[in-house]
Order: C-alpha cells, then structure tokens, then sequence
C-alpha cells in the first residue's frame, strides 16, 4: 500500500514533529534555540494564579472584617496600628468645656487640641460608659497624646479645671478688691482700674459717685481669660440680686448701700451689733447731730488706719462725716447681707453714740450720753495702747 503523500512537504513545511523539534526560523532568517527539554511549550498559568490569589485574599479579607467588627482594637493592634494613645501625655495643653456641650463636640475638641490621637477613641469610651459621665463646664488642664480613657479622667477631676477664686470680704474697698482680683486672676490692675472708673458701663446708676459699695462680697470662681469688665459686672450683678432679695426698690439702691456700707465698717458683723449701729446713726440724724464716723473720715482723705490723723479729719470732702451732716456722699464700703439687712431693719433703741473697744473680738459700747460715750472711748484708747498695730 502506497504511503500517504506527506501535505507538509508538498507545500514545503515541515511536519508538526519537525516544528516541535527543530529550530524556529525568525523574520529575519536568525534562529532560535529549541526549548530547552524538547517538551511541547505549554500556555502560560499565572493569570489562573492571580486569581486564585485574589481569592484567598478576599476570603481572608472578609474573614479579617469580621473579626474587626467584633475585636476592633486587637485586630489594630495586631497591624501596629491603634487610634488611642497610651499613658498620661506630655506638656500641657488647656481645653474649655462649655455649658451644653455634646459627648462629641467634647471628643473633636480633644483630638483637634493634640489631647487625643481621634475624635473616635474618646467618643467610643463615652459610650462604653455606664452610666454615661457629665462634664462640668470650664478650663481644663490637660497634657499632649494622652489615652482617651487619661483625658477623660482628667476632665472629671476638678484639680484638672483651671480656675480662678476670687474672695471679697464684707467691708473691702474697690481698691483693695481690684487689687487681690489682679493677684487671683493675673488680669492687670491696669485694666481693672479701667473698668472700674467706667462704672456706669457695669450697670452702676450714673448718679452713683463711684463703683464702690456695688460689688458684693463673696467668693467668685472666673475662667481663665475673662475680662476685667465681666468680672466686676459679674460682682456688681452679685450685689443687685442680694439687694432685691432684701427687697430693696431700684431706686432706693444708692441710699441703702450708702447707709450699710457704713454701718458695714463701723459694726461687727454680728446681726443685733450692727441693727444697734444703724439705729444709732439714724438717731443722731433724727435729732441733726453730725455722724462723726472715723471710717468716713479715713476713706474720704484716702486713708486706711482705724484711727484718723488730725490732717484727715480736717480734710474737706464729701465723705467727712465730722464735717457735714446726714450721711456721706456714697458707700464707703461693699457691704454684706447682715449690714443690708441692718440698714433695712435697725433695732429700737435711745443709743447716739457706739464705740468698738476691741478691734479683735468686735466688742462695741452703745451710749445715750456723751459721758457714757467718753468713759467707752476711753476703754478702746486703753486697749488700742496695749496693740499699737491697730493704730497703723
């Protein structure tokens, strides 16, 4: 049987054998070398590999969300990668609270402050709280990169919240309040006094010759920052709501002050003693007989000391009682509840004359005669003798 005509070599290529094993002829007439283990060359299986890759990868990535949404914190520190700090922080940074704040409002401010490393981690410990905790509002003293659960600590501390106290006693002058107001706030005498002269842009009546008598006594806590114009309006607020829960008209406001920051400086603090004082001052205005304070004698020459020099008693100003009738001119101090309350309600009595024999224990000697009057000074000259330091 005559064997089949071989196609290839009648069109003259080489059979599938040939091409398989013998060198390829190039365009250009080079050849190539034949596959290095004359095995047939195979297509090409990385394609198929990328895929199975992304496969796994995709498996592996669903299995790592889930496990993130149920351990989000270990699976981010797994990858070295954590939205907390650790520990208390460094430096020191102040952050303000306001009233009326959100638990997220807090969490930006922290983190846009350097406090916390993200809004996150301090806003997801709020919410982990139970029960949730409050903010006080104001100034806190915090420090660079604390954890959020350090901050959050350190904003329910009150050792952490910058304050200012401010104590006036019942009796001080607006120079003396001025000045421990600077010492306390670190806001400069400068700009106090600068309020405190415009009076009237803190409420003050415009007939009112000063701001003293207008800032009441006691203890104000200031934030940091607060400006001298809101810190004596807030004192001079302070004054009016203790005026209208005494009951004391508006318009009535000037006298009231004017007669209980005298008795405030002449009196002892002690209810009776000082409702005694006002009646004393309000007989002897009854009866046209000058006051003859030594408290006015001294503020209206500027002076401090408890007795007046004889300069200061000649000094002709408004104030010096010795030298003009009825009351003087203003307050002579800031008074408090007790001396307010005795200029509304004075006690009864035929008293024109009180003296304080003690400057320690508040001691004071009410007379209706001169006589009476001279022998109880006399007792205070005695005592003041044996404690000089009274008399500066």
């Amino acid at each position: 049987m005559a064997a089949a005509p071989d196609r290839d070599a009648e069109d003259g290529r080489p059979d599938a054998f040939t091409v398989l094993l013998a060198p390829r002829e190039i365009a250009d007439g080079s050849e190539r070398e034949p596959h290095r283990h004359g095995r047939p060359r195979r297509h090409r299986t990385w394609p198929w590999v990328l895929a199975a890759i992304v496969v796994v990868l995709l498996l592996a990535g669903g299995g790592l969300y889930g496990a993130y949404t149920v351990w989000p914190t270990q699976v981010k520190e797994l990858f070295g990668w954590s939205d907390d700090y650790r520990g208390a922080g460094t430096g020191s940074v102040e952050v303000v609270v306001h009233q009326g704040d959100f638990g997220s409002t807090v969490a930006d401010r922290l983190a846009a402050a350097g406090v916390t490393k993200t809004s996150t981690a301090f806003y997801d410990l709020l919410l982990k709280m139970k029960p949730q905790p409050t903010f006080v509002p104001g100034t806190y003293r915090l420090a660079h990169h604390m954890s959020a659960a350090a901050a959050l600590a350190d904003l329910q501390d009150p050792a952490h919240r910058v304050v200012s106290d401010v104590v006036v006693h019942e009796g001080d002058t607006v120079r003396t309040i001025l000045a421990a107001t600077a010492t306390a706030t670190g806001v400069p005498l400068a700009q106090l006094q600068a309020a405190a002269k415009d009076y009237r842009a803190l409420g003050v009546p415009a007939a009112a010759p000063s701001l003293e008598g207008y800032l009441f006594p006691a203890t104000y806590t200031f934030q940091p920052h607060t400006t001298a114009k809101a810190i004596l309006t807030t004192m001079v607020k302070r004054m009016y709501t203790a005026l209208d829960a005494a009951g004391v008209p508006v318009a009535d406001r000037e006298h009231v002050l004017t007669f209980a920051g005298l008795i405030q400086k002449e009196g002892n603090g002690d209810p009776g003693e000082d409702a005694k004082v006002a009646r004393v001052f309000l007989n002897r205005i009854a009866k046209h007989m000058m006051l003859q304070s030594d408290a006015t004698v001294s503020y209206g020459a500027g002076g401090t000391t408890v007795v007046p020099t004889s300069k200061q008693y000649a000094d002709k100003n408004p104030y010096n009682t010795y030298l003009r009738y009825g009351l003087p001119a203003g307050p002579i101090s800031n008074p408090g509840d007790v001396a307010i309350q005795a200029a509304l309600h004075p006690a009864k009595g035929p008293w024109l004359y009180c003296v304080t024999v003690n400057l320690e224990t508040g001691a004071t000697v009410f007379s209706t005669t001169e006589a009476q009057h001279e022998k109880a000074a006399a007792q205070f000259e005695a005592w003041l003798a044996k404690h000089p330091e009274y008399a500066k």
